[in-house]
């Protein structure tokens, strides 16, 4: 375990690529027919456990809990303290700073298609205000 600093480096950047394979997973086209097959059995499963097994791939909250446990298994990371105090603490600080970061770039691709709605309507304003000039030339 080393310094307050570096563990804190260490949260902020393990967190990224938690954040990367859980907005991956359960937003990006690359896995759009297996989410779409899990949303299907999340909503139509007879059992319970069934339903929410397969909700687990729909939902970036849920789903990055899953892949901090992968990662706190592959990196032995520990947050303020030894052992599965640590393993504990460093689980939910790297599912809340993963979900940040997820929650900051689905702000900014939203603002970003706003923007670029907002172009393409200018854009369109532009082109009937161009053909109205032109017709009455």
């Amino acid at each position: 375990m080393g310094d307050l600093g570096e563990q804190l480096l260490w949260l902020f950047l393990l967190a990224i690529p938690i954040a990367c394979v859980a907005w991956t997973v359960t937003h990006e086209e690359i896995f759009r027919e297996p989410r779409e097959y899990c949303v299907k059995r999340s909503q139509h499963a007879e059992k319970i456990l069934e339903r929410k097994f397969f909700y687990l791939f729909t939902c970036e909250y849920c789903f990055s809990h899953y892949v901090t446990a992968f990662f706190l298994i592959i990196t032995q990371f520990t947050l303020l303290m030894e052992g599965w105090r640590g393993y504990f603490v460093s689980f939910f600080a790297l599912v809340f700073v993963a979900n940040f970061y997820m929650s900051l770039f689905a702000y900014l691709r939203q603002s970003l298609k706003v923007e670029r709605i907002e172009a393409n309507l200018k854009d369109n304003e532009w082109h009937e205000v161009k053909e109205e000039v032109q017709t009455k030339k």
